[in-house]
């Protein structure tokens, strides 16, 4: 990165910001043409600049913000990364209820559906700072726990929901996020951009040795690694997503690996009671009061975890932005009210996904210095698009294409904006500790562990602790800390001690 200084208006005293000097000026009356600029990327900041977004108002294309080529690349990676990510929560849950394949595809197109219509109302036009209400990944390995407790899909989805919702009114979710220092974040960065890469090289060299052709995921990574340094070099790496996409699909394919479409043109099941049926759909029926008990500790702990995901991904843009730009940076806490929402109606309408905030998407628009709002729009389209033609989902999840995607369009940018946070100062020490503590538990608890650690001044910048309020010095992080360690030890996810909880104990 070398915007180093890019939420820092002090580091340029002779520049001026558009907005200061015409308030009463409208997005359309500053908006100027690309060929008034020396360069694209001058047109593109201006644009970050003069956008005025509002709050739980119409904003609209043309009027508050425009169009541009570069907003279809998050909108492309943020398609395939909910397909992916989706059906990964609908074959985890399947598994254990002995639901079929065609549950899970018929479920996905379901979700790609609801998430357009979501995404475009309060990302694209009410809430132009939310970020797009994604998948929450992390939970993914928790879910054959939850459903051999006797967990309901719905109650989980429904708590998540009124917990985020109560988290955002509380503002709770920006209170976290000011009290995590820029090592703090940096090394959560690095953790989450080195676990993801690793994995997803994994997954490629996996597929490659089942279908006997190995060579194909070594060919495929290092084509990438060339691509991706060549796009670094001129400044073009938002065209790291459909290039690579092509490159991993195109090489894999010209080398022999089996590919073809399975997925045709169609609709799922629209009707709620059909999901929520006994003999349809989940074949679960409705929740009872005891399914709301079991997901309860799994609900509080979702929750939790949303703090340090949305914190990387408003980082990640701030640092990407250039300066003054802060109106239409992604607000925490306004992410956290649309993705709240977007569970509860999701859950009740019989959709498979948990929410959180959309990384495959604000990080490729972050990196191609757009907005929220027109590629949210434009990730609507698309997904819709693919949940009714059905042909793209079978392209999205297909491993050459869907591996290098999330490698270069989320987990590469991720170890970059670490590395960029944690290259001053004494920001080192508290993200070695968060990557330690994470590599012991989950991200989650290497977070929250060290912002005790670091706001106490024990790692760190001593100066920076105290500076801090008694309350934001230990009080809150304190607190955060008991609260989630206490539900991870109570379903039993604290490595070598046993569930407390004897619903969660195998």
């Amino acid at each position: 990165m070398s915007n180093t200084q890019a939420h820092n208006p002090e580091s340029n005293p002779q520049s001026t910001n558009p907005s200061d000097d015409n308030q009463s000026k409208s997005y359309l009356e500053l908006h100027k043409p690309n060929s008034s600029f020396e360069s694209r990327d001058d047109y593109l900041n201006h644009e970050l600049q003069i956008m005025q977004p509002k709050r739980w108002r119409p904003n609209l294309p043309f009027r508050d913000y425009r169009f541009e080529y570069e907003d279809t690349i998050p909108a492309m990676a943020a398609t395939i990364g909910k397909v992916v990510m989706v059906g990964a929560i609908a074959a985890t849950f399947a598994a254990p209820l002995g639901l079929s394949d065609a549950f899970v595809l018929e479920n996905v197109r379901y979700e790609l559906l609801i998430v357009a219509f979501f995404v475009i109302l309060f990302s694209g036009f009410l809430l132009p700072t939310a970020n797009l209400a994604g998948t929450h990944g992390p939970l993914i390995p928790l879910i054959p726990i939850v459903v051999a407790a006797g967990g309901h899909p719905m109650a989980f989805g429904l708590l998540i929901g009124a917990f985020g919702l109560l988290l955002a009114i509380s503002k709770g979710g920006s209170l976290l996020a000011n009290l995590t220092s820029k090592g703090v974040c940096g090394g959560l960065l690095l953790y989450l951009g080195f676990i993801g890469t690793t994995s997803q090289v994994k997954n490629l060299f996996a597929w490659a040795e089942g279908i006997g052709m190995g060579h194909i995921a070594f060919v495929v990574i290092l084509l990438t690694i060339v691509l991706y340094a060549v796009l670094e070099n001129y400044n073009k790496r938002w065209l790291a997503v459909p290039l690579s996409c092509v490159l991993g699909g195109g090489v894999a394919f010209a080398m022999g690996a089996p590919f073809e479409f399975h997925t045709g043109p169609g609709l799922p099941n629209m009707n709620p009671m059909y999901w929520w049926g006994d003999n349809t759909g989940w074949m679960l029926g409705l929740p009872t009061v005891e399914s709301f008990v079991v997901v309860l500790p799994f609900a509080v702990l979702a929750v939790a975890m949303w703090s340090p995901d949305f914190l990387g991904h408003q980082v990640f843009q701030k640092i990407s932005y250039p300066e003054r730009t802060q109106r239409v940076q992604m607000d925490i806490d306004d992410t956290m009210t649309s993705a709240s929402i977007r569970q509860v109606a999701g859950s009740v309408l019989g959709g498979t996904n948990f929410a959180s905030s959309w990384g495959t998407y604000i990080v490729p628009a972050a990196i191609a210095k757009r907005p929220i709002p027109a590629g949210a729009v434009l990730t609507g389209l698309f997904c819709l698009i693919a949940g009714v033609w059905g042909y793209p989902m079978d392209l999205a999840i297909w491993e050459p294409v869907m591996c290098v995607a999330l490698i270069v369009g989320v987990f590469i940018p991720l170890l970059e904006a670490g590395m960029e946070m944690t290259r001053e100062g004494k920001t080192t020490q508290s993200a070695a500790i968060v990557v330690f503590a994470s590599a012991l538990v989950n991200p989650a608890f290497g977070w929250s562990i060290t912002l005790v650690l670091d706001n106490l001044g024990l790692i760190g910048s001593k100066e920076r602790s105290a500076n801090l309020t008694k309350m934001s010095r230990w009080i809150i992080p304190v607190v955060t800390f008991v609260i989630l360690t206490s539900v991870m030890a109570m379903v039993g996810m604290l490595p070598g001690i046993p569930a407390l909880l004897p619903n969660f104990r195998h």
